[in-house]
């Protein structure tokens, strides 16, 4: 399954007046990235992988209607799926993109595989 293209224009859209993003294909989705760092993602499993505070991530799967991300039958810490009506309206997408920007920012620099 591709991406959703149309999640992905959203989300370009948001970010427009942001800092500097640059977007690139991952994993058959596609990364929103913020300082260099993944941000969000429109995922090929439909709706949107975000990248959380690890910290807050458990308060977050308490109080909204997301999972967290899984890669080969695992979750990854620090990552959320959100998927319909938390990607409903505009101010929704705006949240998550928020959550997701302000984690890329302060997360530290990864590392260059080597």
């Amino acid at each position: 399954m591709a991406y959703d293209v149309h999640l992905a224009d959203r989300v370009r859209e948001l970010l427009v007046d942001g800092s500097p993003v640059s977007e690139q294909k991952l994993f058959g989705g596609l990364a929103f990235l913020v300082a260099g760092k993944v941000a969000v993602a429109a995922s090929s499993q439909g709706g949107l992988v975000v990248r959380v505070d690890p910290a807050g991530a458990d308060r977050l799967l308490a109080t909204t209607n997301v999972r967290p991300m899984q890669m080969k039958g695992r979750a990854v810490q620090g990552w959320l799926h959100v998927e319909g009506d938390e990607l409903r309206t505009e101010h929704q997408l705006a949240r998550w993109i928020a959550i997701g920007t302000a984690t890329a920012r302060i997360a530290p620099a990864e590392r260059p595989n080597r």
